[in-house]
């Protein structure tokens, strides 16, 4: 997921209580399970008085708005390793395969949206809770837990990625030195200790509207910047005279010299249309991990103004494809600029061009702001889920509340110092919780909640989100499986193609 995954919490201005609620909308009569005792008001109910329903809430976010935020919430690191999906499928593979995940991530939705308004829930896990009790609403939970891990993950691997280039090009060091401020372990530390925790410690996130907008123009302007620099940067590039160190930078001037001179492969820059290899594996749970953003699409719809399942669907229809144009042209224009050298991580294949590039400094700067802001917005729901699995009926604690944050911090710290790569982040989280999320948990969810007398097992719906569900396993277990081959293989590339 990507980023930022938007926080029932402090994305929608609900509190816990209202968040943690199951809702009172009236659900549909012909569901029998309708009598079921919430949990928690969603409104607050004054004895005596007639309790309100969930329509009742009045919804002030405006149509448009609610789409940047469903567009924040697609919105994320995935970005950065589309380009390198594209380089191990091929630009029509890749279409095809981008096109199929956002379609599927809209039929998803729509079977969130119809589960919702039988029950008349505002949240995934609570959706889990109602279809299959509390197990259903723990798979929910965990799942998320692990999409957000896995997006702080990615995140602090961009800090420890690219901060390191960006204090090097400040102190215009031409050639990397062993220096502690220049290892990307030890910043990532100072990082999550200096600025990240104190902000997690907060009780509620007031600048959450704040990095999101942030967060979303940060993505917009590396997406024009990856676009403008494919025409800077000549074709064919000499790599193999860098050897692949910041010390034997090629300027482009000289890359020009080289591409004039004809001393490098021009096949090296003919675009393939298809192709797979041992990293095309990682293909689909990268786009899987892009365009997360279910647990999001409920609170979303709550706050709509005038809401309906048809709106919301709208919602989500123009959010997934403006998210989808923006993932393809930076795959497109990030793989036409480096073909079969593209790395994991786009933005990190930059500094070999030119590490000194002010363009890329920018969006280098501008990147590590969002994601360090992001972080703490991402932790909040996971230390929530984790409240509710392990201290349920726990009154609030700052000890708690402290610790959990810290221990979190710690395992992603370790996580991403022994991480070889992003790619690896995006390919367990992306096989894993994402297919969950998307395919599973909506389609088994929506089969169980929908009343048999209204849609029996056999009708058409119902296979169709059998059949969903059953295209989620499969991806789930082929993803991991061609993963972890890639793996015990060793043929998985460190850092892209270098």
């Amino acid at each position: 997921m990507d980023y930022p995954p938007q926080t029932e919490m402090v994305d929608m201005g609900l509190s816990e209580k209202q968040v943690e609620a199951l809702g009172t909308e009236t659900p549909d009569p012909s569901y029998t399970g309708a009598d079921i005792p919430e949990m928690e008001e969603f409104l607050p109910h004054v004895a005596g008085k007639e309790k309100p329903r969930f329509t009742d809430f009045d919804g002030k976010t405006s149509f448009g708005m609610s789409v940047f935020n469903l567009s924040n919430a697609i919105m994320g690191s995935g970005i950065l390793g589309l380009a390198y999906a594209m380089a191990n499928t091929g630009i029509l593979l890749f279409l095809f395969l981008l096109t199929a995940v956002a379609l599927l991530s809209s039929y998803s939705i729509h079977l969130l949206l119809k589960s919702s308004g039988i029950l008349g829930v505002r949240a995934y896990e609570l959706l889990g809770y109602k279809a299959f009790g509390t197990p259903g609403k723990l798979a929910a939970a965990i799942a998320i837990t692990l999409q957000n891990i896995g997006a702080m993950s990615s995140y602090l691997y961009i800090v420890k990625s690219e901060l390191p280039l960006v204090i090097q090009t400040f102190l215009n060091l031409s050639e990397k030195t062993s220096d502690w401020y220049l290892d990307g372990n030890y910043l990532v530390i100072m990082v999550s200790v200096s600025i990240i925790l104190p902000l997690a410690l907060m009780k509620q996130l007031g600048y959450l509207g704040y990095a999101s907008g942030f967060s979303l123009s940060c993505m917009v302007f590396f997406l024009c910047s990856v676009i403008y620099k494919k025409f800077q940067i000549p074709c064919p590039f000499p790599w193999d005279s860098m050897n692949h160190t910041m010390s034997g930078n090629v300027s482009i001037q000289s890359a020009s010299h080289v591409y004039q001179n004809g001393h490098a492969d021009v096949e090296e820059c003919a675009p393939k249309m298809f192709t797979i290899n041992s990293q095309t594996a990682y293909t689909i749970p990268i786009m899987a991990f892009a365009f997360v953003c279910h647990p999001e699409v409920l609170p979303i719809y709550t706050e709509l103004k005038d809401p309906s399942k048809t709106k919301m669907q709208k919602v989500s229809n123009i959010s997934i494809a403006v998210m989808y144009c923006m993932y393809f042209l930076a795959a497109l224009f990030g793989y036409l600029t480096f073909y079969d050298h593209v790395e994991s991580e786009l933005l990190h294949t930059y500094s070999y061009v030119d590490p000194f590039d002010i363009l890329i400094l920018c969006v280098r700067v501008a990147v590590l702001i969002a994601v360090t802001l992001t972080v703490p917005i991402v932790l909040f729901p996971v230390r929530r889920a984790i409240q509710h699995m392990l201290f349920q009926n726990k009154d609030f604690s700052w000890i708690r509340h402290t610790l959990i944050a810290v221990v979190l911090l710690t395992l992603i710290n370790l996580l991403v110092i022994f991480a070889p790569t992003i790619l690896g982040i995006f390919g367990i989280i992306g096989a894993t919780s994402a297919p969950c999320l998307i395919f599973i948990f909506p389609a088994v969810f929506y089969i169980r909640i929908m009343p048999k007398d209204r849609e029996p097992m056999k009708s058409p719906p119902k296979i169709l989100a059998a059949c969903f569900a059953v295209l989620g396993v499969l991806f789930m277990i082929m993803s991991l499986s061609f993963i972890i081959i890639d793996w015990t293989s060793g043929s998985s590339k460190s850092s892209g193609h270098h």
